[in-house]
């Protein structure tokens, strides 16, 4: 008579070979994404919305309108700034002052994360005009890192050490988030990461302190 076979779970923090002293390598966060997550999943963290707004600095010179916006992957949350140097061109710099493109009004726009169309009015821009597009911030929770998100989870952040149902619900979890050498192979990532993904996620993950062996 056969035998039914016994599969091995995915067992709380098994995937760790080392943290630091106390709890300095676990973080309590809140897991989000309506489904159960097994413990040593990769997680990212959504540090951006999906949804962006335009505003005029100040009096500009011009009368040339905003088109939509799109928030795509790289976005960051907070305040781009759009200066016009000339009537058609302008300058986009990311909320941390960091110069990201260059564009022209009438031509779409695509750089750091989000894209856009600055129509031209019947009174030309001038130099010094500006613009702030303000990409909503993320709701920091946590949930797992799809390679292919657009709200910041796409960068992993940390991985989760404990099996957490938030199929119904938003749940309180624990995580390795800093100082910490796990087992590469008991790591579980998205199917959506390809193997040159999770090579440079392991990196970032490197770059936290969490060292995979």
């Amino acid at each position: 008579m056969g035998q039914t076979p016994l599969y091995e779970q995915w067992h709380d923090g098994g995937f760790i070979v080392s943290e630091a002293n106390g709890h300095r390598s676990r973080d309590k966060i809140i897991l989000t994404g309506g489904a159960k997550v097994l413990a040593g999943t990769v997680l990212g963290k959504q540090t951006a919305g999906s949804t962006a707004a335009a505003a005029a600095l100040g009096a500009n010179t011009g009368n040339g309108t905003f088109g939509a916006i799109a928030v795509g992957a790289g976005a960051v949350a907070g305040a781009y700034a759009v200066e016009f140097d000339s009537a058609l061109a302008y300058v986009v710099s990311a909320p941390n002052g960091q110069e990201i493109g260059h564009g022209a009004a009438g031509a779409a726009f695509a750089a750091g994360g989000v894209g856009f169309t600055i129509t031209a009015g019947s009174t030309a821009f001038a130099a010094g005009d500006s613009f702030t597009v303000t990409v909503a911030a993320g709701s920091g929770e946590y949930i797992t890192s799809v390679s292919t998100a657009i709200d910041g989870s796409q960068v992993p952040a940390a991985i989760l050490f404990g099996t957490t149902d938030a199929t119904s619900a938003d749940k309180s979890a624990a995580a390795i988030t800093r100082q910490a050498e796990v087992n590469a192979s008991e790591i579980i990532w998205d199917p959506s990461y390809s193997a040159a993904q999770i090579t440079a996620g392991l990196a970032v993950l490197a770059g936290l302190g969490i060292i995979a062996r």
